[in-house]
Parts: structure tokens; sequence; C-alpha cells
């Protein structure tokens, strides 16, 4: 029997790379992230922000398209910045601040390509189901750290964010509802404390999320293994599929445990998430 057809694999790790920093693109294209960010926004002083505009537009590249993280709207930079992702080489844009459909909708309208809003204050998430729904938006992400300074949060250093757990919530639900995929966790700001790093992926993972923010190349190991399935959660999902599928759509039991159609579903989505056709 032949192996099933490999899919596009949904990305599951987003690394950040400073927009004035070109000496670091390449190696950010090539440190093994899904999707690679240039960061025009939190990342780069105001008085570097043109600078860091060209050294974007001199490094695009049809071949290996970057997402983009523009500067909020309303800022000065905006404009300019969405002007340069006309460029083919921009795969997507990253929208900072989002908190409402207009900014979301004008860029979608104007070049045409995807959105990631950013969910990262009061306002966004008051208003994440609307921008979940409008056409454009691919995935959704989540401004972790500076929701936390917007609510007044204190989250305790080693306590996973758990303080933030309802908002995360709020963005996985309006997710679903508008049918996005999986949305994108926060950054987490530990680089070498991996046993930290593990933990917060797979809270996220646990929690709906399917990919997560990274801050640098030393964390993107850690958070592919948490969003990729294991070999012996695929040899489940195949079995599942298998057994539900010879019972022509019945419950049946497989290793002492029943399967039923929303077993059965969740084990497609395994299969899915690992790029492979359930």
């Amino acid at each position: 029997m032949s192996a099933p057809p490999v899919l596009t694999r949904l990305p599951r790790s987003y690394l950040f790379v400073p927009g004035d920093r070109p000496e670091r693109f390449a190696k950010a294209r090539v440190a093994g992230a899904d999707m690679v960010i240039v960061d025009l926004e939190d990342a780069v002083a105001p008085e570097s922000k043109p600078r860091a505009r060209a050294a974007l537009a001199a490094a695009l590249d049809e071949a290996v398209p970057l997402i983009v993280r523009v500067n909020a709207a309303g800022t000065p930079w905006f404009d300019e910045d969405i002007e340069l992702c006309r460029h083919p080489g921009v795969a997507a844009i990253m929208l900072p601040k989002a908190e409402g459909i207009e900014a979301i909708c004008a860029v979608v309208e104007t070049i045409y390509k995807d959105v990631l809003p950013i969910i990262e204050s009061a306002r966004g998430v008051e208003a994440v189901r609307d921008i979940a729904c409008v056409p454009g938006v691919a995935r959704l992400a989540f401004g972790s750290v500076d929701l936390a300074l917007d609510l007044g949060i204190d989250c305790a250093p080693d306590g996973g964010e758990i303080e933030l757990q309802g908002f995360r919530s709020q963005l996985v639900l309006a997710s679903r509802l508008a049918g996005l995929d999986a949305p994108i966790d926060g950054v987490s700001l530990v680089i070498d404390d991996f046993d930290r790093l593990h933990a917060d992926a797979q809270r996220a993972r646990r929690q709906g999320f399917g990919a997560k923010l990274c801050i640098h190349p030393k964390q993107i190991a850690a958070v592919q293994a948490v969003f990729t399935p294991s070999a012996e959660q695929l040899d489940w999902a195949r079995g599942v599929r298998d057994v539900f599928v010879a019972a022509g759509g019945a419950a049946v039991v497989m290793d002492g445990r029943m399967v039923d159609s929303p077993i059965y579903q969740r084990a497609l989505a395994v299969l899915r998430s690992a790029g492979l056709e359930a």
C-alpha cells in the first residue's frame, strides 16, 4: 500500500527577526521555523524605522516569502509599511494592536494579502469575534505581554501566564466560530529555560492553540516538538480512522476504549496537523 500523500503542514512556529538587523534575515530563514516574521514594530526604535523598511525592501525574495509585522494603524509608519507589503515576497501581514475591523478591511481590500491580527489589548479581546470573521484574516495571534500590560495584570514570573488563560480561550473560541485555523500563542520570554518553554507550549496546545511565536532560534525545536504529533499519536489516529471507517461510522471499541464520531473527528484532526491526508 502506498503512503498517504503529504499535504502542506500548518505552520507551528513563527520566528521574529528585527527589521533593522538585515544581517539576521538569511539566518532566520534557515533557522528551522515554519515562518519568519520581519518585525518593523516593537523591535525597531522610531528613528530606525525608515532604515528597517529599506533593509526589508532590499531583502524580499519571491522564492522565500516572509511575513511582515507592520506598525499599527494610526502610527506615522503604517501607510509606508503597507505599501511595501505589496511586494510578492511578502506572504502575509501581521497587524499589531488589532482592535476592530476597519484597519484589517482596509489592508485586505488594498493589497489583497492575508492578515494575522495580533489581539493584545482589552479592545482587541472585546472585538475578537468580529475580527476573526473578516475575509482575509488567516489566523489570530495572541499578544500576551501587551495584553497583560493593558489590563494591569501582574503575571507571575514562573506561573506560565496562568492569569491570561481566560483571554487565550477567547481567541480559540473566536477562531473556531469563524472557521479559522487554531490561533498562534504569544511569545515566551525565556530563551535558555527549555523546561519552562516546553511547559508554556504544552499549555497553549492543550488550550487549543496550534502554533507559537518565537523570539529566538533556540526556541524553535521545543515549540515544533510540542505542536507536532508524535509517532505514537499518529499510530493512534490511523487506528481510530481505520476501525471507525471499517465499522461504517458506527461506534466501535478499539484497545478497550469506545470510538465514536467525536473521537474519529479528533483522529482526523491529528492527521491533518501533521500534514497527512486524513
